[in-house]
């Protein structure tokens, strides 16, 4: 990592928020998907096929 000098402490917080959402999103990304095709099978046994 290159000397970031008197702003290391704000460089180094600033990738940890990054990455912090970036984990987040994937995570709500990950529940809504489970959600979703856990709406998805439960329609699909109520709903006759034709």
């Amino acid at each position: 990592m290159p000397d970031l000098g008197p702003y290391a402490t704000e460089v180094t917080l600033a990738y940890a928020v990054s990455l912090g959402l970036i984990a987040a999103l994937i995570l709500w990304s990950w529940a809504r998907a489970r959600r979703v095709r856990r709406e998805l099978a439960a329609l699909e046994t109520r709903t006759p096929r034709g």
